[in-house]
């Protein structure tokens, strides 16, 4: 039997109908599936005429799967991955777009208790720096060359995700190699804790609250968040095919609506602990609500004999235009990609961002909120190493840093440039194994 479409008003706009009421929308056991939690449980979804069902999956690659297949209409996806099913990068080519960012940083990289103890052996100094640097990891690393031993294991979430590049970007501002002085293959979100337990891996970039969790059970240290590497970085997506988009506008705009009004409660502190206990049960993240919690609240804790450290920019929502599709963002994960082997340098960033990455799209259906928003479509990154003010055509909106933690800038009018400027810092060695090795 078909799905059941049925047309009613567009209760927030009155500019037409909705092409489709009923939706199924994908997510992945992570904090940042958040605002799609909420906008089922709090009725926001429903205010814009939508019936949701959210369907838990049980890795990034089968969120782009169901998405492409047409078994789920839309999904939290990886920020990258809409452009690589475009690109054809990892799998079939199926054009995808997004209107929608649904948050900013919630990373960080974690490593066993054995692998800490190592790295601060080696190199106490290099352990007291703030954002912490990989250079004590290149002192291990280089010492298991030297004895003999089998290249450290680090995991991340899928190849075009932020945490793979963070990670990369992380190891590589250190001298490290990715692809020669260590392993990096994929394991989903939930289950990096029992991997770092058993053993088969010896650190990780993961989403919350993945990493609070093997810090509260003492099993690991985190080094650095992703909000250090890139103050505010781009994080998770709204992803739906291009076809989608096209036969459902009304629908399309609806449904960035109501999650943006959700992360604009979500991004209320009041709000907070009322989060962590809808998203902590088994139907959503299943992890407790005291780890999810303390994230949500702007403490991290990297040691767990250390108490938690202030950072109140963790997990953003809303602020800082955090929901607005920047092309520039799409641009540094495009020049990712090609940084890594995973595209063709020739192909033309400017142009696969603008198929992605729709500004517009976002602009119409915010309208009706009155919410200041973006009249650019792409921004420097990393010229700002403090809060900022955003002319704008209906207001002025505060923005937040977006330092890089080695002080690069991408000017997304050049992107062949910075990364020229990557490979002079970063000099690489040709590959002598996989880029990716991925555990089923």
């Amino acid at each position: 039997m078909g799905q059941r479409i049925k047309l009613v008003r567009d209760n927030a706009t009155g500019n037409g109908t909705l092409e489709k009421t009923r939706l199924k929308l994908g997510f992945i056991p992570l904090t940042d599936c958040a605002p799609l939690a909420i906008a089922a449980e709090r009725g926001f979804f429903a205010r814009h005429g939508l019936q949701v069902e959210l369907k838990r999956q049980p890795s990034w690659a089968a969120i782009r799967d169901q998405v492409a297949l047409g078994v789920l209409d839309g999904a939290h996806m990886l920020a990258g991955m809409p452009i690589a099913s475009t690109l054809g990068i990892g799998g079939q080519t199926v054009p995808m777009v997004t209107a929608l960012s649904l948050d900013l940083n919630g990373n960080a990289i974690t490593v066993s208790n054995e692998l800490y103890r190592r790295m601060h052996a080696a190199d106490p100094v290099a352990m007291a720096d703030r954002p912490l640097t990989a250079r004590a990891l290149k002192q291990v690393i280089a010492e298991d060359r030297a004895e003999g031993l089998a290249p450290l294991t680090f995991a991340m979430v899928h190849p075009v995700s932020s945490h793979n590049y963070q990670l990369r970007y992380w190891l590589a501002s250190a001298g490290i190699d990715p692809d020669n002085d260590l392993r990096i293959i994929v394991i989903p979100p939930p289950r990096m804790g029992a991997n770092l337990r058993a053993g088969r891996i010896d650190g990780y970039c993961v989403g919350e609250p993945w990493n609070q969790a093997v810090v509260a059970d003492k099993l690991g240290v985190s080094l650095i968040t992703g909000y250090e590497i890139w103050n505010n970085a781009p994080e998770k997506v709204l992803g739906v095919t291009r076809d989608w988009a096209g036969k459902h506008p009304n629908t399309h705009r609806a449904l960035v609506r109501a999650l943006v009004e959700a992360a604009l409660w979500m991004d209320d502190p009041d709000h907070r602990d009322e989060a962590a206990r809808v998203i902590c049960v088994a139907d959503y993240v299943n992890a407790p609500a005291a780890v999810i919690r303390r994230t949500l609240a702007g403490q991290f804790q990297y040691h767990p004999e250390i108490a938690a450290t202030s950072l109140p920019d963790f997990n953003v929502f809303h602020r800082y235009a955090a929901n607005f599709p920047w092309r520039s963002h799409a641009l540094w994960f495009v020049t990712q990609m090609q940084r890594w082997g995973q595209l063709d340098r020739n192909v033309d960033a400017r142009a696969a961002a603008a198929q992605v990455y729709l500004p517009d799209t976002y602009r119409a259906a915010v309208e009706p909120l009155q919410l200041a928003v973006p009249g650019i479509d792409e921004k420097t990154e990393g010229s700002h190493s403090g809060p900022w003010m955003l002319d704008t055509p209906n207001g002025v909106l505060s923005m937040g840093a977006d330092s890089f933690f080695d002080g690069a800038v991408f000017d997304p009018a050049t992107p062949k440039k910075y990364l020229q400027t990557l490979d002079a810092l970063n000099p690489k060695t040709p590959p002598t194994k996989p880029t990716l090795q991925t555990r089923s």
